[in-house]
């Protein structure tokens, strides 16, 4: 049965982008470093991300073990769906009140849902024994608040936004998680992983 695992990269105050939706120095270690994030022959989308290797010892195989994504609308639009093509694993599920833009890539099987908890039931069927990756924000925490989240991953980059874009969303109860079982220091990123208590 698949995993999963909320994630995304976070200030340390707790922001995945700021008031405005720029995500500002976040992603400025994905471009730090000497190792190729994906190195498989003829990867070409992941080309130019090149991590330290402290970084790419844990993003390598967590990437990898990512069989579905799921994002919200808002990350759709901004995205505009990664071209059907999520960073990490085969399969995209959207949630969203919204249908499927008229026209959007109409041979990609990327499903729509108004519903969390139809969409991580449709992420797991289709990620089988892999990981599904919730990205963080709303649907995220909507998730957490639902039960459906095994872990929670942080990727911390050293700065404070002060406002924007919550991790969590707008999370209105409290959740425990469990000690980190992943701890990696990497070139202005830590890289954090927490089971959620039960």
């Amino acid at each position: 049965m698949a995993t999963v695992i909320m994630h995304a990269v976070v200030s340390v105050d707790g922001f995945i982008a700021d008031q405005h939706d720029d995500p500002g120095p976040l992603f400025d270690w994905y471009f730090n470093g000497d190792v190729p994030l994906v190195a498989k022959e003829g990867e070409e989308r992941h080309a130019r991300f090149r991590v330290s290797e402290r970084s790419h010892e844990y993003v390598g195989p967590f990437w990898a073990s990512i069989g579905a994504t799921i994002q919200g609308r808002h990350l759709f639009d901004l995205t505009n769906g990664w071209e059907a093509e999520p960073p990490a694993g085969e399969h995209l599920v959207v949630v969203s009140h919204r249908p499927k833009p008229e026209g959007w890539h109409p041979e990609a099987d990327v499903p729509f849902f108004d519903d969390v908890t139809a969409a991580v039931r449709e992420a797991k069927e289709r990620a089988g024994d892999r990981v599904v990756a919730v990205c963080a924000g709303h649907v995220g925490g909507q998730a957490l608040a639902l039960g459906l989240v095994d872990e929670v991953a942080m990727d911390v980059v050293p700065v404070a936004f002060g406002a924007g874009k919550r991790y969590f969303g707008p999370l209105d109860s409290q959740h425990l998680l469990e000690d980190p079982d992943v701890v990696i220091q990497g070139e202005r990123v830590l890289h954090l992983r927490y089971r959620v208590r039960r």
